[in-house]
């Protein structure tokens, strides 16, 4: 049975890593922050507030690449070309309030 736990953790540290990617959504338009959201399924905008406080969040294609008590909510995010690009992040069912109806949106 050692034995056997050895083989798998061997073979689990020999798989690449899947490292998500961060992007700063300040360099990019607003179609190609979807667009890189929608080619890689998921990735982490990190960007400054006007403050100058540092903000970032997992954005998704959809709601299948969010936790199981999740779902995939619009947020608009800055961009170089707009203050405002819509994009989906995940969102915790709770905030549903009650809704039995979970919504389906797709980037």
């Amino acid at each position: 049975m050692k034995k056997l736990a050895v083989i798998f953790t061997v073979m689990l540290a020999s798989t690449p890593a899947f490292a998500i990617s961060r992007l700063s959504p300040l360099k990019m338009t607003c179609e190609q922050a979807r667009a890189a959201v929608r080619n890689q399924g998921a990735v982490i905008f990190r960007w400054t507030s006007p403050r100058g406080l540092p903000l970032y969040d997992r954005f998704v294609r959809n709601s299948r690449y969010c936790d199981p008590n999740e779902y995939a909510e619009w947020k608009r995010i800055p961009t170089r070309d707009t203050r405002a690009c819509p994009v989906l992040f995940c969102e915790n069912l709770n905030r549903l309030d009650g809704d039995f109806i979970i919504p389906d949106n797709t980037l």
